[in-house]
Formats: C-alpha cells, structure tokens, sequence
C-alpha cells in the first residue's frame, strides 16, 4: 500500500500525471452533473420550466457556500496530509485526515439549521422574485437535508487522490451521479415531483458517494485511514488546515458573492429572463472550467508529495505541464462559447427568447475565460506548495476585488450588458497579476531547487 503513495515521487512525470488526472477530470465532470442535469431537466419541463430555471439558478449561491466549506476542509487538509506521506509521517497525515471530519461534521449541523431557517429572505437577497421564489424553496428545502452527504462526500473524496488513488476518487463520483441521471427523469417527470423530484434525486446520489468515501478511507485499502481517536478539533493541526483552506473556500463561497450581485443586478436592469441567462451561463462556465480544475487537482498531489520529499525538479516539471494543459482547455472550450455560444445553450431550455439573448450576451461574459487555465496552474501551484497567502490573494482578486465592484459600477454606465463585461476585465487582470506574482515567487522555489541539488550531491 505504501508503494502506491511512494509511486508520486518515482513514476514517470508523464505517465504520472496522466493516470492522476484523467480520473480526476472525469470525477469533476461527473460530479459538476449533479446539478446541470438538474438543471437540463428542470428547464424542459412543460409550462413552467423556464421560471423553475431561473428560481433553481437563483439557489446555486447556497450550494456554493455549502461546497465551500468542504473545500475548507478537504482541499485545505488533503495538500498538508500528501506532504506529510513524502515525509513518510503517516500518523500525522491520519491526524489531518480525523481534524478534517470533525470540522465537515461541524460544518453540516451549522450550515443545514442556518439555511433551513432563514433560506425564504436569503432566497429574495440572492434575486429571487414572486414568480420563482416557490421553485427556489422547493429544491433548497429537500437538497439541505443531504448537505452532510455533501460535505463528506467532496471535502473527504480529496483524501483519497492525495494519497494517490485518482481512480478510487472518480468511481466515488461515478457511482453518485450514475444515480442522479437515473432518478432524475423518474422523480421530475414520472412522479411528476417537478423541481422536488430533482433535489431528492440530488442528495440520494450523494449520499450514495458519501458512504463509497467514508467505507474506503476506514478500509485498509486506504494508506490513511479514518480513526475515532483522531476525530477531534486539535486547534493547531485544525489551523493548518485552516490557513491553507481558506483560498480554495474564497475561490468558491466567494462565488456564491458574484452570484448574488450579478443575479440582483440582472433582476434590476433586466427581469426573470436576464436571470435566467445567467443560470445557463453559470452551467456552461461550470462545465469550461471543471476539466482545468480536475487537471490541477489531479496534479497537486504531485507536486505536495514531491515538495515535502524535496524535489523541486519534479514540482517544476508537473507545473510547466499542468499550466500548458489548463490553457489548452480554456482556449478550446471557452473559445467554442465565444464563437458558438448555440452549441451550449440549447442544452438548457427549449425558450426561444431565453436562447436568443443567452447567445447574443455570451460571447461577451466568456471571452476572457480563454486564458484562465494560466491563473489555474499558478493557483494550484502555490496550494500545492503550502503558500496559503499568496494563494489567497489571488482567490480574493479576481472575485472579491475586481468582478463584483465591476459588475455593480459598470451597469450603471452601461446598463444590463456592463453586467456581463465586468466578467472578462476581471479575468484579464487577475490572470495578469497571477503570472506576475508567480514569477517574483518562482526565484524561491528555484533557491530551494538549488539547495536540494546541493543536499543530494
């Protein structure tokens, strides 16, 4: 078992990154299927399925925040746990791995009562109106009942492609969205549940890949393991986690933010139907980014294992390879809804209007996604490395700093489409600032190459 971990410091670059990120950008894929086959369906339902689009659109901010608190969990613990196996301290790794529990168990409790109780006025706040609010209160109302699932089953499924098994962690999702795709056609339209029907179907299957997760990291297949002992909240270990969880939980709670003001703004300089641009916008962005961050993830445990066993050459190859990937993806794929915005939105709704002005405002909110797998790769990088700060600053740039001033400034000048062109000034300028800050923070990590060569002659 150990010959597995030890395999992401010895195998073929390569090869390497090849079998860790095709399972992990397919599990990415899959998993984003959760809610774009929801909304796929949902937006075909005969008589009211554009409004129940818009109104499911409208509670993607809720389910934002809740992943974001198991990406504060599992990505801010996964990297310390693959840094800790290149050291060869696998009790300390089992220690992270107990700490991460403890705070998705945490997390569940808090997030299921807060959300139960206030989600009718955090519904409205997020760009509900009178005519969707009742879709967004039917699927928020069953989907909180499964955000235990949720957060076991993204926050610890990270555990397990850090040790190595990437195709382990896609089989997790495999198995969950198989189900979804199956239960979703039955519960929406045979049972005729309607927007219900896509929210149970949605926490079965994550149920379903919490309990893959969990049977196997207590199993001694896994090379940690989940132990009673270790699930506790040990302040210094639960700050580690902390200090580097907090840039992938910005990168997503903050786009529950974006979602929020863009959603507000859309309703107030557009109506329902700008609203429901932006639902199968956000799906389509969903879907260009996925593979760039299944690629990155795929890759980090490379590069943490490598930094704490101390090959710097290795972490430099795996980054090089990564970014050159990432941007491929982008330009291709984000590339394809600039020019063919058609291909995508058809998928969603069968609304003629909707489509129209979906196509006509896409080839504007995507054009600087093309180059975001570079921002990516450099983002990962410093996750991998455990530079929580710099990792962080990027994650509060692009969203936090830039995109949500810009989109609620620019409308104002602009109306509805300055909306829909803050997106890619944001994006040029943090992939800008992200290349910059790499290359000032690249001259340490070449220091430390350079005493690591030092040390093995």
């Amino acid at each position: 078992m150990v010959k597995n971990d030890e395999r992401l410091g010895t195998a073929p670059l390569g090869k390497l990154m090849l079998s860790m990120t095709l399972p992990t950008v397919a599990a990415q894929i899959i998993n984003v299927l959760y809610n774009i086959v929801d909304r796929i369906y949902i937006g075909h339902i005969e008589g009211y399925g554009q409004l129940a689009l818009t109104g499911v659109g409208v509670t993607f901010p809720i389910l934002m925040i809740i992943s974001a608190f198991s990406a504060f969990a599992g990505m801010g613990g996964a990297p310390l746990a693959s840094i800790q196996l290149g050291k060869k301290e696998y009790k300390k790794a089992e220690e992270i791995l107990g700490a991460s529990v403890a705070m998705l168990l945490f997390f569940s409790i808090v997030l299921t009562i807060l959300f139960s109780i206030f989600k009718s006025p955090i519904l409205y706040a997020f760009g509900a109106s009178e005519n969707t609010i009742v879709y967004a209160q039917q699927y928020i109302t069953i989907y909180l009942m499964g955000t235990v699932f949720v957060q076991f089953a993204l926050g610890l499924n990270t555990y397990i492609s850090g040790q190595g098994n990437a195709k382990i962690a896609m089989f997790s999702v495999l198995i969950g969205a198989i189900i979804n795709i199956i239960l979703d056609p039955v519960f929406i339209f045979g049972f005729k549940m309607g927007v219900r029907g896509a929210a149970l179907a949605t926490i079965i299957s994550q149920a379903l890949s919490a309990i893959w997760v969990v049977r196997f990291l207590t199993s001694e297949k896994s090379i940690i393991r989940i132990r009673r002992e270790y699930i506790c909240f040990n302040k210094s270990i639960i700050k580690n986690i902390a200090s580097l969880g907090i840039s992938p939980f910005i990168m997503q709670s903050t786009e529950s933010l974006v979602m929020i003001t863009l959603n507000t703004g859309l309703q107030k300089y557009g109506g329902d139907l700008y609203v429901g641009t932006m639902s199968i916008m956000t799906s389509v962005m969903q879907l260009i980014t996925i593979p760039t961050q299944g690629i990155s993830q795929g890759v980090q445990p490379i590069m943490s294992y490598n930094y704490g066993a101390g090959n710097m050459k290795r972490v430099k190859g795996a980054f090089i390879r990564m970014v050159a990937v990432c941007l491929t993806v982008t330009l291709i794929f984000a590339g394809l809804a600039v020019m063919r915005p058609e291909f995508y939105v058809p998928l969603f709704s069968n609304d003629e209007e909707l489509i129209a002005l979906t196509c006509r405002y896409m080839p504007i909110y995507f054009l600087g996604i093309t180059i975001f797998g570079i921002q990516m790769g450099c983002q990962t990088t410093f996750l991998a490395l455990g530079q929580a700060k710099i990792s962080l600053i990027i994650a509060l740039l692009r969203k936090v700093i830039l995109l949500i001033p810009l989109a609620i400034i620019f409308p104002k000048f602009m109306g509805v489409v300055g909306i829909y062109r803050a997106e890619p000034v944001a994006d040029v300028t943090s992939v800008t600032v992200s290349v910059i800050l790499f290359i000032v923070t690249a001259r340490k990590i070449l220091r430390n190459e350079k005493k690591s060569d030092m040390i093995k002659q």
